[in-house]
């Protein structure tokens, strides 16, 4: 097993950042997931409410050597906007049941993604101080934290779980009589590592641990799927799929599942080719 592809998600919800390398910190990959937009009453805004968030490009040094600022967002048809960091002041946030902090950037970035989203009143926060996130102790260890991902650092997809739930799909379209389905891309899963080799779908379930290179990480818990993954992120359409299929074939305790969460056990580098040994 190896690692085929590694992502980063420096603004939660915009555009995924591909990268041949990553920095693992205890909070997960450097970068990742450490701004997110909210609206008037501070809560958090995700694709799930405003699609367009998909069309917005963020970069970091992390993510591109062209970077020199802290950030830089892209969206089709605006100028570049280049941000330093958290200027602001420091203020109560909301992410879903959690009550968190998050530092203003500032009101040029809160103009550009009202502007760009078609949404008034939006800011832009950072995660400044990500140990101040403590994960659920239910699947974590004292000291464990993440910045302003949904529940845990680091999330790992299967390709041979991917193909299996693409069969599926496939299946469930022949047996309703519609047309045969596009493959469902693997970024609707917003993995932050995905892996392919000689291995059995969904054998990634009865992990405990992992290590990729030289980085161990404990498995959490498998990520339980929301409607976000239902939409396109290139069209910004949604459709039944994959939660309709997952409900079929991988539906426990009322949720639906995919993918693995992580939490690191140190830090390093990780990097797409690097061997993948579970525990």
């Amino acid at each position: 097993m190896r690692v085929v592809a590694l992502n980063v998600h420096p603004v939660k919800s915009c555009a995924i950042r591909p990268v041949g390398s990553a920095s693992v910190e205890r909070a997960g990959f450097a970068g990742d997931r450490r701004w997110m937009v909210v609206d008037a009453d501070r809560t958090l805004v995700s694709a799930r409410e405003l699609h367009r968030l998909f069309s917005v490009v963020p970069d970091t040094p992390q993510t591109s050597e062209e970077v020199t600022s802290g950030l830089r967002l892209r969206a089709p048809g605006a100028p570049d906007l280049h941000l330093d960091g958290a200027s602001g002041e420091e203020v109560a946030v909301r992410l879903h049941r959690h009550d968190l902090t998050g530092s203003l950037v500032s009101p040029e970035a809160d103009a550009w993604l009202s502007e760009v989203l078609g949404s008034p009143g939006l800011r832009l926060v950072r995660c400044v101080d990500p140990t101040q996130r403590a994960l659920n102790p239910d699947h974590s260890k004292s000291g464990d934290h993440t910045a302003y991902a949904d529940g845990y650092p680091v999330t790992l997809a299967s390709r041979a779980s991917l193909r299996r739930l693409q069969d599926w799909v496939a299946e469930t379209a022949v047996e309703r009589g519609d047309a045969a389905p596009d493959p469902l891309p693997e970024q609707r899963f917003r993995a932050n590592v995905v892996i392919d080799g000689d291995l059995e779908p969904f054998v990634e379930d009865t992990w405990t641990s992992v290590r990729i290179g030289g980085v161990g990480f404990r498995v959490a818990k498998p990520v339980d799927r929301c409607v976000m993954t239902t939409i396109d992120p290139r069209s910004l359409d949604t459709g039944p799929e994959p939660i309709r299929t997952l409900a079929r074939h991988r539906r426990w305790d009322g949720k639906t599942w995919f993918a693995i969460q992580l939490i690191p056990d140190r830090t390093g580098p990780v990097r797409v080719g690097d061997d993948v040994t579970p525990g």
